[in-house]
Order: structure tokens, then sequence, then C-alpha cells
């Protein structure tokens, strides 16, 4: 049995795939909303669905039930979907959306791969967002997984050695780089202190940053809008407490220092170092199980 169903056909030249599946690490919602921002401004159509049947536990990710005076509707089963459209430029782009899978992360990595590689993917690219020691105060900067140094040094990354756990955008990275296909991961850096709450500007980096790594025509005006209005409610809540004032204000420092040694080109490979951003990794994962 397949596990994916084409549904439809569209006319593809060199698309890009963009990944944003959700359940994995999405600090401030950062990736989801660049994810619906992206659906919304890209006209697109369905191509196919994966059997999610094989793909989910539906304890786990249950099915709605809509119940109107007594009276059921049809379930509305999460769905793992392939779309296709174009950007404002006509660039092609492909959307992977939906749920993390469960299981057969395996076989599903090297389905996609097989789709992508039969449709002429030039690349693809992986949306996420990771609490970090970071004030809000400053623009939010990208950090990347990638399948070359080339792509990494372009988007920039967290110097350093981490072990981390990996979601299915890792999988298939790493089934993209056996296939010889450029894939890159852009992770936006949440301040630490906002990654259970909306952060819009995370979720606008990561849109400026897809628009960069892959060549499209993109905008994220309306979420740089709502980033403005949540900076300064942030900015309101932080100001009742010294504590946190004075989190902020180092937070500043720390980064204030990480760009004048990058403008000097000196090492700031320990600014803030990966065992920091690991430990606040790891907070936030305790934290959204709990």
């Amino acid at each position: 049995m397949s596990m994916f169903v084409r549904l439809g056909d569209a006319s593809v030249d060199a698309p890009v795939l963009v990944m944003g599946m959700e359940g994995w690490i999405d600090a401030g919602l950062g990736a989801g909303a660049a994810m619906a921002t992206l659906i919304d401004q890209v006209p697109n159509q369905l191509i196919g669905r994966f059997d999610t049947d094989l793909l989910l536990d539906q304890r786990a990710r249950r099915p709605v039930l809509r119940i109107v005076d007594g009276v059921t509707s049809p379930l509305k089963w999460p769905e793992i979907e392939l779309r296709a459209g174009v950007d404002r430029a006509g660039k092609s782009v492909l959307l992977l959306v939906g749920p993390e899978p469960d299981m057969r992360w395996k076989s599903f990595t090297s389905t996609v791969v097989g789709l992508a590689t039969e449709m002429g993917v030039r690349m693809a690219v992986g949306l996420g967002a990771f609490p970090a020691p970071v004030p809000h105060t400053r623009p939010t900067r990208l950090a990347s997984t990638a399948t070359s140094a080339d792509l990494a040094v372009q988007v920039g990354f967290v110097p350093g050695t981490i072990d981390v756990p990996a979601g299915i955008h890792a999988a298939l990275e790493r089934g993209f780089a056996d296939a010889g296909v450029p894939s890159v991961g852009l992770w936006a850096r949440v301040p630490h202190y906002a990654a259970a709450m909306p952060y819009p500007a995370a979720s606008a980096a990561l849109i400026d940053g897809l628009a960069s790594v892959a060549g499209l025509t993109l905008h994220a005006g309306d979420l740089q809008a709502a980033a403005a209005v949540t900076s300064q409610r942030i900015d309101e809540l932080i100001a009742n407490s010294e504590e946190h004032t004075e989190m902020v204000r180092q937070l500043e420092m720390q980064i204030d220092a990480v760009e004048d040694e990058a403008a000097a080109g000196f090492d700031i490979g320990n600014l803030p170092s990966g065992d920091e951003i690991a430990a606040e990794l790891e907070r936030f994962l305790r934290g959204e199980r709990g």
C-alpha cells in the first residue's frame, strides 16, 4: 500500500520544498505562524495526502468531532499534505504541512525524498524556532542546520557541538543530503522568556530567511507589524520587575559584544555557547511536555 495518495497534478519548475510540520520544537510559535503566512501568501493547490493511518497515533492526535444539538458531523482528521504553488515572481514552491509523524519515519523520509526528486526539487528548507539566551530588544537571528558548510555559513549557525533530540525535519534533511539535494533548516532564536507565547518576530525572520536562502519573493510585513506590538507588550511586562529588566540588560550586553566582535573579525564562538542554548532547549522541552 502506498503511503502517499496523489490527488492532483501541478506543473512545477525546479521548486523549493518548504517543510513546516507541527509537533516538535516551535518556540514562540515561530515556525507555525511563518508557515501559515506562507500558505496565505503563496497561491497553492493540493497535490496529495499521506496515509495518516500508517503515520499517526490517533490517540495522541485525536480527530475532532463537532456535535450540534446532539447530532454529530463527520470527523475532522489530522492530515499531512503536499501542496504546490508559486511565489510573487512565479517561482515554484512545494509545501509539506501537517503533524509530524508518530511512526515509520524512515519510510516517510524515503517517500518524501522520492517525491521531491521526481518533481525536480532544487532545495529543501525546514522552518523551526528554539529558545535561546537572547533579548527581545534586538533583531531575531537565525541559526541553521544544513547539509553543507556553505549553506550553514550563509544563514549562520551555533558554533560547537550539540547533541539534541531530532525531529522529522532532521531525518528529511539527512535524506535529502543522501539524495544530493541541498537542504537547510532555518531556526529562529526566540528569547527564552518569550518562548511560551506567540513571538511574531521569529516568524518574520523565518520568512525573510527563506526568501533569502531559496531566492523566493516573499514579504513579512504583517508579521513585522505584529512583532512591534508584541515587543511593546513585553517591554511593559518587564518594566514591572527590576530582576527582569536587569536580565534583559545583561542579554543585550552579551549580544552586543557578539556583534562587536563579529564586526572586528574576532572569534565569537563562546557567546552564547552551545551548552547555554542546549540548556535552554532542554528546559523548554521539559516545560512543554509538562
